[in-house]
């Protein structure tokens, strides 16, 4: 059994704009889906936290995830998110050993 690389991540949010960063992060989602390194995108909210969203993600390895950043839609994605962001942190990074939804 191989382990995955994964990030558990936090943006926080300019106050009224969580859900055009939900938006602009289900996009990304999007464009994984042909990445076949990317294995699990997944975008989610916090009633508690009005100005944050949070990202799940397993990769087959680190160097597949810093890759993607690269990407030309990847970098037009980071260019209409930055605007709105004013925070970001790397709540962990964690070895994704399987499940439901990891290959």
């Amino acid at each position: 059994m191989s382990e995955k690389f994964s990030i558990f991540g936090k943006f926080l949010i300019k106050d009224g704009e969580r859900d055009t960063m939900v938006q602009l992060l289900l996009e990304a989602a999007e464009s994984m889906k042909d990445l076949e390194d990317c294995e699990v995108y997944i975008v989610s909210t916090a009633e508690n936290e009005p100005d944050a969203v949070y990202v799940y993600e397993v990769w087959s390895e680190e160097n597949a995830h810093q890759a993607s950043l690269t990407l030309e839609a990847t970098q037009t994605l980071i260019k209409r998110a930055k605007p709105i962001i004013v925070g970001m942190e790397r709540i962990s990074t964690l070895q994704a050993i399987g499940g439901k939804g990891i290959n």
